[in-house]
């Protein structure tokens, strides 16, 4: 009886007893730059581990236009993401603009909460990720807060002209035909764009990624490089190859 006096108390208090129930989307959401974890060390020289990755890095210093198509766990954002920090670092570019499709991977989660930012951050979150290891999170804070990297989801990409930037569009097995059309033609002048995707791992319905179609077609545009990884490449576990060699 006195325990229940005493929840009662607090209740009317406005402290409702939690206990080990931990709210799935606290009210302010995630955002990199809120982040105050203590910074981690990260990677500041990235190199290929598989002759095809250095195929990919050879590609983007020597081509405007870059599709890197593989599976799971071959690098290919992450090579990307590197290549653009190293383009925006030395002044080669002015921005690097991060993009991928907010498609949810055989699931729907419904509505989310928060502001345009807070619902967008679970898809966006590999990209900061990738970025994170490779400026650190004080540095990749300070360039988000001045605009010097840009990660936004495909649908705000239409009708911009992407001038002195390098552009990663990741996860472009999930777009349509139409909608990496579009992303191909924002390339402005003085920039790089790469995608990268996986044309047998689409959450799309059956025939709608544009991805396999668009690469077949652009193998003959000379100054477009399309550089196929496959499990070889994997630089995950090793049972990831192995795993994708039998599903």
């Amino acid at each position: 009886m006195a325990k229940r006096v005493a929840r009662n108390k607090l209740r009317e208090r406005g402290h409702e007893e939690s206990g080990n129930v931990h709210n799935l989307f606290p009210s302010a959401g995630w955002s990199p730059l809120d982040s105050d974890e203590r910074d981690r060390k990260y990677v500041k020289n990235v190199r290929a581990l598989s002759k095809v990755q250095q195929q990919l890095l050879d590609a983007i210093d020597e081509r405007p236009v870059v599709l890197a198509l593989g599976p799971a766990g071959t690098g290919k954002t992450y090579l990307a993401v590197a290549r653009a920090v190293d383009a925006l670092e030395s002044g080669r570019v002015n921005r690097i603009v991060l993009s991928r499709p907010a498609v949810e991977a055989g699931e729907t989660l419904g509505f989310l909460p928060g502001d345009m930012g807070e619902k967008l951050a679970p898809y966006l979150r590999p990209l900061y990720d990738a970025l994170t290891e490779r400026l650190g999170s004080k540095r990749l804070r300070a360039l988000l807060a001045d605009g010097a990297i840009e990660v936004a989801p495909v649908a705000f990409m239409r009708g911009r002209t992407l001038n002195d930037c390098f552009v990663v569009i990741d996860e472009a097995q999930n777009c349509t035909y139409g909608q990496l059309k579009m992303l191909l033609t924002r390339l402005g002048w003085r920039s790089t764009m790469i995608l990268t995707g996986d044309p047998d791992q689409t959450d799309l319905l059956p025939g709608v990624s544009g991805l396999r179609d668009i690469a077949a077609r652009l193998e003959q545009v000379e100054n477009v490089a399309v550089v196929r990884l496959t499990d070889a490449d994997i630089v995950r576990h090793p049972l990831v190859g192995e795993m994708l060699s039998v599903l």
